[in-house]
């Protein structure tokens, strides 16, 4: 049973809507309840000469998946013939899909669209002098009138594999551009209307390929049909496996850099997050649960007031058709990198929408009996249009409410004890620049340090550190990204309990609360001093291990047989720059070692600067001012790794992703995505290293297993992560380190004598409490150590998501990174388990033979932004 195309008659066009679903309607709730659609007011049909969906696909709509690139056709189409649609493409995927957005409005609106989009955010600024905001337009008794149209963002499909709302797509654009009436015309004019039909292209053509290549006709609703299990890693995630709606704040990808610049151009007043959950749940809006799962720099008013008048659209609309619902559950509104709650750091109303899924086309369930994809697509379709029904009629309430948001973030600025915040690294300029672009991107007004300043035991200098005040349009985003945060009113989180940026960067900031120190404000990312300008060598050339780019660097003349050396120890040399300090995993590209003349090896090192975001400098002696000599022994060759990620059914497809991704574009390192049905044919001495994230590994067992542990005492490194750190553990690839500890919640509370019979509501609160679900922790690094070489501070923010308690290594050389006596940095915590997580480790290099297993029990890698602990993973690769 699937959605009627309006084309099977004219009196399903006559209906608006009801045509489009008229099947569907008449059969689950008669026809009666399906022409009392509120919302629409007075129908007077479609415009013939705009296709509706199925005409243009040649199916209908709910009885095949929609490829991406018809949907993109469908949405171009619609702009090329009519005058209330235009069409643009915002960015591309990793897999060079266009991403793009639909914009409709009434054709005198498209005339001046940028004049609305510019008078709408100057409009906005707190700052600027007060004045009308909006356009004047000619009303039609000749009188001038105030058009300050609604904006409205309707966002569908972040998770691949949640294709119900990308079709719903469709019929919306289908609907706002096509529908015919006074009404429709009022609505046109009173709103600007976005819609990005799919927010994951490259996950939702995955996922597609996978339903449509195992549909069956007709349809087979078994759970366990093969359609309704895609295999490993999924749809859900982009190329690389990971999630995007988590990618809002740290803009790791290219869909969401390109989203974000399109938000940050526009302030939408309304924006719509679209998903599906499990097949036995019915649908989900918003509001969420009262208080505990609101971000408190939100005002009040968006959860109160804003948030329930727009559920009365919601629930009426479902009500209308009998569709069940729930809402103020399970899902929270705290992290900004949602897509449905960084909009409303923007001054925007953001919601999220899940509806139960098929995974396909028809799934047979015990609770709610046949769910079909038509039916999740219709419920998706009623909540969009109730969005713009609410949108135009709540249209003075957002304009308001946005302005004051901004407002207020001057005013509580004002009474916010912390002035600003000072951050740099004067080691680093790699992820100094990378967290510039960031705070950037989010149009966070930085500013260069006037004067140098010793605050918190750091100190910071003009040049390599930079100052963000607080009293700024974004007081509330400045807050999320520098604010270390303890205090909550629930303990028991939908997701991580906190995203202190400037920890993940592992830059040394400090809170500033009296004079800011400002320079000028920045409005890009400066440009890096001395690239390009080292002079040829005929003796070596240095490059600083310090700097995050010197990886990508190194590999990068690896790559190219260069030979290059590593630096155990620290030294002090006379370069082409002066007298500089060189610490361990300095590289030495010495000239007389190589296969080419001086002039083409200077022109893979300006080549590699490039690459790299780094400068090297020239020497002319080996001898060293203070230290090692450029000929000691305590210089060891560097080689290219040759390395595999073991991925498939059982492994974690977020970590293996973010580790793909890590060595694809910060590294420049091809890497072996070596499946787990695959394995037994490997020949692992074609490999140097081994990465194994968190996982399961029964094929590794017996004969397999004693083939690995001798291909690491021949020498192979094995980088364990999170939980397979403790499969390497149990399986003794560990001497010195013992499995570790991994009570249930159940067992650490009852471990404090403080549990005893309870009430089984309690249940959630009591264990709940006890999950470590995303905080961060300070840990003492040892700089000595090759895993640790390049950093300076034996201090570093990592970041725990488990609940895995390891015992540091027997031996007291190989606890790399081991959390402090009082490690709390960020985030909640359970009394319990801060207790147990003081002086744990976080990272262990042992020894096996003559060759190495790493234990990063903390994943260095988290969402892929998590700068601060990544060189620890190239460290592994690169110092084996």
């Amino acid at each position: 049973m699937y959605l009627e195309s309006s084309s099977r008659s004219g009196e399903a066009r006559s209906w608006g809507l009801a045509g489009l679903v008229l099947a569907l309607l008449l059969t689950l709730v008669g026809s009666a309840r399906a022409q009392n659609l509120y919302f629409f007011g007075t129908d007077e049909g479609f415009d013939p000469s705009i296709p509706t969906p199925a005409e243009f696909l040649g199916y209908e709509i709910g009885s095949h998946l929609t490829r991406y690139d018809q949907i993109v056709a469908y949405l171009a189409e619609l702009a090329r013939l009519s005058d209330r649609a235009s069409f643009q493409v915002i960015g591309r995927t990793w897999e060079h899909r266009d991403l793009v957005v639909l914009t409709v409005t009434a054709p005198e609106n498209h005339d001046r669209l940028e004049e609305i989009r510019v008078r709408h955010l100057e409009g906005l600024d707190p700052r600027a002098p007060r004045g009308a905001s909006g356009l004047v337009a000619a009303s039609g008794d000749g009188v001038d009138e105030v058009v300050d149209p609604v904006l409205v963002h309707l966002g569908y499909g972040v998770h691949g594999n949640e294709t119900s709302s990308s079709e719903a797509a469709l019929l919306t654009a289908y609907w706002l551009v096509a529908r015919l009436g006074v009404e429709h015309d009022s609505i046109l004019r009173a709103g600007v209307f976005h819609i990005e039909p799919t927010l994951n292209p490259d996950g939702r053509d995955r996922h597609a390929q996978w339903v449509n290549s195992n549909k069956a006709i007709p349809p087979v609703g078994d759970p366990l049909d093969r359609e309704h299990n895609e295999i490993w890693p999924g749809g859900r995630g982009n190329h690389y496996w990971f999630d995007l709606n988590r990618d809002w704040l740290p803009l790791v990808h290219p869909e969401s850099r390109a989203r974000v610049e399109f938000h940050q151009r526009w302030y939408p007043h309304v924006v719509t997050d679209y998903h599906e959950m499990g097949a036995g749940s019915t649908y989900y809006f918003e509001p969420s649960e009262p208080r505990s799962t609101w971000n408190p720099l939100i005002p009040e008013r968006m959860y109160t007031e804003i948030t329930e008048d727009f559920a009365s659209y919601y629930a009426t609309a479902l009500d209308e058709i009998g569709s069940l619902y729930f809402t103020k559950e399970q899902f929270d509104n705290f992290y900004p990198g949602y897509g449905s709650t960084y909009p409303k750091f923007l001054g925007g109303y953001a919601i999220t929408f899940e509806q139960a899924s098929a995974r396909g086309h028809l799934q047979e369930n015990p609770r709610h009996g046949t769910l079909t994809f038509p039916f999740a697509i219709r419920n998706h379709l009623r909540t969009s249009l109730a969005t713009i029904r609410a949108a135009v009629d709540q249209k003075t309430t957002l304009q308001e409410y946005q302005r004051e948001f901004f407002e207020s973030a001057i005013t509580e600025a004002e009474r916010f004890p912390v002035r600003g915040y000072v951050f740099g690294d004067r080691y680093d300029q790699g992820r100094n620049r990378a967290f510039l672009d960031l705070l950037l991107r989010h149009r966070i007004e930085v500013f260069e340090l006037a004067d140098e300043i010793t605050t918190e035991g750091e100190t910071f200098s003009p040049g390599s550190a930079w100052v963000v005040p607080t009293a700024q349009p974004h007081y509330r985003l400045v807050r999320s990204i520098f604010e270390r945060t303890s205090e909550y009113v629930d303990s028991v989180f939908y997701d991580a309990s906190t995203w202190t940026t400037s920890l993940a960067y592992g830059i040394p900031d400090a809170e500033l609360r009296g004079r800011l120190p400002l320079g000028e404000r920045i409005s890009s990312v400066p440009q890096l001093e001395g690239l390009g300008e080292v002079p040829v060598s005929r003796y070596a050339y240095l490059l600083d291990w310090s700097d995050h780019g010197a990886v990508r660097a190194l590999y990068h003349l690896l790559a190219r047989g260069v030979y290059a050396e590593g630096a155990y120890q620290p030294f002090t040399a006379v370069t082409s720059a002066g007298k500089r300090s060189y610490p361990r995993g300095t590289v030495s590209v010495p000239v007389q070692r190589q296969g080419v003349s001086p002039e083409e090896l200077h022109s893979l090192i300006l080549e590699a600067e490039r690459v790299g975001g780094v400068t090297f400098q020239s020497v002319s002696t080996g001898y060293s001012v203070e230290g090692i000599d450029l000929g000691s022994g305590n210089f060891r060759t560097l080689s290219l790794p040759r390395a595999a990620i073991i991925v498939g059914d059982g492994v974690s497809a977020y970590e293996a992703g973010q580790i793909w991704h890590l060595l694809d574009h910060q590294v420049g390192l091809p890497v072996t995505k070596l499946d787990q049905r695959e394995y037994r044919r490997a020949d692992l001495n074609g490999y140097d290293v081994l990465i194994l994230p968190s996982g399961d590994y029964p094929f590794i067992s017996g004969g397999a297993l004693e083939e690995l542990k001798g291909w690491v005492r021949g020498g192979g490194t094995l980088i364990t992560i999170r939980t397979a750190a403790a499969w390497a553990a149990r399986n003794g690839l560990t001497p010195n380190v013992d499995p570790p500890a991994t009570p249930s919640p159940l067992e650490i509370k009852a471990a404090t004598g403080e549990i005893g019979r309870r009430d089984y509501a309690d249940a959630r609160a009591l264990l709940g409490a006890q999950r470590i679900g995303g905080s961060i922790w300070e840990g003492d690094l040892d700089p000595t150590h090759p895993l640790g070489f390049g950093y300076h501070r034996r201090r570093l923010p990592v970041w725990r998501d488990h609940s895995l308690f390891f015992e540091p290594s027997k031996s007291p050389f190989n606890t790399v990174v081991q959390l402090t006596d009082d490690p709390f940095l960020s985030g909640y915590i359970s009394t319990e388990n801060r207790e147990r997580l003081r002086n744990s480790p976080s990272a262990v290099a042992e020894e096996f033979g003559r060759g190495k297993v790493i234990l990063l029990i903390d994943n260095p890698n988290f969402r892929g932004y998590w700068l601060g602990t990544q060189r620890l993973l190239f460290n592994a690769l690169t110092f084996r």
